[in-house]
């Protein structure tokens, strides 16, 4: 099936693919549901892999086994990966759903405003990246041993700011795969150039964390700045500037910019490794002391001003998907209910129910009646149960009854009603356990006639009641 003749599509019985909000060189981005039972249900992003790639079998393999490995990482300024599904030629990335925007379109968005970000707005952002990068560069396996993960390609596109106020960076597992692509377009790769360390193009040092470093040195010193640090029209003239062009301080176009703030971000754009930052964290707590930082409902605020009309679009495709499923969580949630209901009702029963069963009556049997309309009780077969007592019977009972003292001492020595559970299937079906007044009645007068009467005549039940069996 092609998402271009469907508005949705499922996932393994697991999700729903709805609309496009994003697309990148490498895949598209959707809106996304996770389903469970009892009407559970979830917004996520869902990251579809273009044909190109999704149809390379080693690329295929290595994207998978980075995804997992980027699953390892949580962390608050990492956005986190869920899940990864390939099927029917197709690959999917689930992420948690983060409402806000790329700190590129938010970029982008201050230019025709002739704007630069807030400093304090700037320092704030790149302390989240950095402090996420190096949770992802911290990661360790289930046996507690380092992954040595590198995000490869740290750039404004890969910066999620949410209107919650936190930065967080997306995207690990994806980079790697992406620069051992033959399929990356011109425009594509030169925009990745930009944001690549030395070594990544000259290849002669190991690709280690102090890569990502260099590269979140340069998305710094751009939000500072209001501009591209290694920009020109061709790759040739892009690899030149970041081998060997002169990097000037950010003072040098922001003047007002604290003291020290040019020394930090020429450190982590040193060009040898070493000169760097040993970490990220090192990094994002030097940028803590030196720069002020916003607080995250200031930045929430900003990228609400910034990226209004998309969060907007999003918001109002969001409360339409969730409108339209709302029918189906609800039959869902009912019928969940109704299963547990039939399960775990429990149901009182009669004590003459009980004894009805046990002679092998079904409980849907109608009692034999006698000339009089009493219940009989025939020598073989199926036992009936007692009708309620005649007006006549109860007059009897009470002419007939002892001192309520004697009742009291009586029925004391008596077992009370039972309740007894039955199996599942007849919950539905048997009567209430609880004895009823007139049937109390009744056994009290029968325990007296048998507690009074002679001896000879003890075994006999009186004429004016229906034979019943003693409890």
């Amino acid at each position: 099936m092609s998402l271009d003749d469907a508005l949705e599509w499922s996932l393994g019985g697991r999700y729903t693919l709805h609309g496009e909000i994003a697309a990148g060189g490498m895949a598209t981005v959707h809106i996304g549901r996770q389903r469970g039972t009892a009407g559970f249900s979830k917004m996520v992003a869902i990251k579809r892999l273009h044909a190109q790639y999704a149809k390379d079998p080693d690329f295929v393999a290595m994207f998978l086994d980075e995804a997992r490995l980027a699953a390892r990482v949580h962390h608050p300024n990492v956005v986190s990966t869920l899940d990864v599904i390939s099927t029917d030629g197709e690959v999917f990335l689930v992420m948690e759903y983060i409402r806000g925007e790329s700190l590129s379109k938010l970029l982008r968005a201050l230019v025709p405003r002739g704007e630069r970000m807030s400093i304090k707005v700037a320092a704030a952002i790149m302390v989240g990246v950095l402090h996420g990068l190096h949770a992802a560069h911290e990661a360790t396996n289930e046996k507690g041993e380092k992954l040595d993960l590198v995000h490869r390609d740290v750039s404004p596109q890969n910066v999620l700011v949410g209107t919650d106020g936190i930065a967080r960076v997306l995207d690990f597992g994806i980079a790697k795969a992406e620069t051992r692509s033959y399929h990356t377009r011109d425009g594509d790769l030169k925009g990745k150039l930009a944001y690549m360390a030395p070594e990544q193009l000259t290849g002669e040092t190991t690709v280690d964390r102090r890569t990502d470093i260099f590269a979140a040195s340069i998305v710094l010193w751009e939000v500072l700045t209001g501009k591209r640090l290694f920009d020109a029209d061709y790759q040739s003239a892009v690899l030149a500037r970041i081998k060997s062009t002169s990097i000037e301080p950010p003072s040098n176009y922001v003047p007002d910019l604290p003291k020290g703030i040019d020394e930090l971000v020429l450190k982590g754009l040193a060009r040898d490794p070493a000169n760097r930052f040993a970490t990220a964290r090192e990094m994002a707590i030097q940028l803590e002391m030196v720069m002020p930082l916003a607080t995250p409902s200031k930045v929430g605020e900003w990228v609400e001003e910034m990226a209004s009309e998309s969060l907007a679009a999003r918001s109002s495709r969001i409360a339409e998907i969730e409108r339209g499923l709302a029918p189906d969580v609800v039959q869902e949630s009912k019928e969940i209910l109704d299963e547990l209901k039939g399960k775990h009702t429990a149901i009182e029963r009669r004590s003459s129910y009980l004894d009805g069963r046990e002679a092998g009556r079904t409980p849907t049997s109608k009692p034999a009646l006698d000339s009089k309309g009493r219940a009989s009780t025939p020598d073989a077969g199926p036992r009936s149960l007692p009708l309620p007592p005649s007006e006549s019977e109860k007059k009897a009972a009470r002419v007939s009854a002892p001192p309520s003292d004697e009742i009291e001492k009586s029925a004391s020595k008596q077992p009370a009603a039972r309740i007894v559970d039955l199996p599942q299937d007849d919950l539905m079906t048997a009567p209430s356990a609880v004895l009823s007044a007139d049937q109390i009645m009744r056994m009290r007068a029968e325990l007296h006639a048998k507690n009074t009467a002679p001896s000879s005549s003890r075994k006999s039940i009186p004429p004016e009641l229906p034979p019943r069996k003693s409890i």
